[in-house]
């Protein structure tokens, strides 16, 4: 076990932000009653120890920690339970603690640090499934939700691309990565959903044989969900000198996340009462209000056969009211927002004109109604 309260040298900041979905799930989960330090953001190497003070014996890590906090570990592996011990690239883990590490190592030329980078991408590699996807802690299937492909694509794509705090992997091991990201980016691709022979986008989980939408969590159904199409579509616009197939999954998506906007309604938290309620969620909750000046939102599901938006509360059955959701649910999960603005004003245009030399180019989906 690493001392990580014996350095004091400080560094310049790195990037924390893929550990803030682990460190509020821990803040609102298992550790919500614990008081303790935590570290500053330049204190690097004290938060790389922590990393490989929790890193499991396979090289993967345990989500829903918060890897700031100076925690033991005997108390911190007591308020988790089995299924929160088990390494999962799911709540964006895994490759986000490689990649912190890998900095590290760069910064320090600390060999503990690499060998733990290493070591976390090599448990990546050996549980890429065959279908070429990477299952999820809540489902066996081939996982778009809280990024856990295009996390692990991401990765390998920066380490394919050369970026700098990679410089110490081998050719070998290189080699392995790429050949890696090349099945995962073709699964992706077969993954793309089809209805009356036009593409639109993905389902949060898909079946690792069939390839079709699966459900996970019971209120999480097969559907075409825009968020994860957001991001896979983020993802593919990275790879530079993109054939026919991925200009055609982009332009399909881009072209089915323009026409599921949403107009006239805009998403509102209200303030329930002022009383001392010992469930925070029960102090507020979220309403639609119609608002013809809105701008476009996004449902977060829609269904496959006819692109109308659900919802779906934990006993699996699929409402087509936000109202109609039981509160705990309505304001515990992102059913409304507007995650495909930036990619529809900025990003697609941007790449579309990045590309225009392109032999594959086809025409540019219509997204002049992005903003209003």
């Amino acid at each position: 076990m690493f001392n990580i309260f014996a350095q004091n040298t400080e560094y310049e900041e790195i990037d924390i932000s893929g550990f803030e979905d682990a460190i509020r799930h821990w803040k609102n989960g298992p550790g919500q009653d614990l008081e303790y330090e935590r570290f500053k953001i330049n204190q690097v190497t004290e938060i790389a120890d922590n990393l490989l003070k929790f890193q499991n014996d396979d090289g993967g890590w345990p989500k829903n920690i918060d890897w700031l906090g100076k925690l033991d570990y005997d108390e911190v592996w007591k308020r988790l339970s089995e299924f929160e011990r088990r390494s999962t690239c799911d709540n964006r883990n895994t490759y986000t603690q490689i990649e912190y590490l890998a900095k590290v190592y760069t910064l320090t030329n600390e060999i503990k640090y690499r060998e733990g980078a290493e070591r976390g991408i090599n448990f990546i590699l050996t549980t890429q499934n065959k279908s070429g996807g990477w299952r999820g802690a809540d489902v066996d299937a081939i996982t778009y939700n809280d990024d856990l492909m295009t996390g692990n694509m991401n990765l390998f794509l920066d380490v394919s691309e050369g970026r700098p705090y990679y410089y110490w992997i081998n050719e070998k091991l290189r080699k392995t990565i790429d050949e890696s990201l090349t099945r995962a980016i073709e699964v992706t691709l077969n993954c793309q959903i089809v209805v009356n022979g036009k593409k639109t986008g993905w389902c949060q989980q898909h079946d690792h044989e069939t390839l079709k939408p699966v459900k996970a969590r019971s209120y999480e159904l097969p559907s075409i969900a825009s968020l994860e199409t957001t991001s896979i579509v983020e993802f593919l616009m990275r790879i530079k000198n993109p054939d026919q197939k991925i200009i055609d999954a982009i332009q399909s998506a881009v072209a089915w996340l323009v026409e599921s906007k949403i107009y006239g309604i805009r998403l509102q938290r209200i303030e329930v009462d002022k009383r001392n309620i010992d469930q925070n969620y029960k102090r507020y909750d979220k309403v639609i209000i119609e608002d013809a000046n809105a701008q476009p939102i996004w449902a977060r599901y829609y269904e496959i056969e006819t692109n109308r938006p659900f919802f779906c509360n934990r006993d699996g059955v699929k409402v087509y009211k936000l109202e109609d959701v039981k509160q705990e649910r309505r304001i515990g999960y992102a059913w409304y927002g507007y995650w495909p603005r930036r990619l529809l004003s900025d990003e697609f245009p941007a790449w579309f004109e990045s590309i225009s030399g392109n032999e594959f180019l086809n025409n540019r989906p219509d997204n002049s109604n992005t903003e209003r």
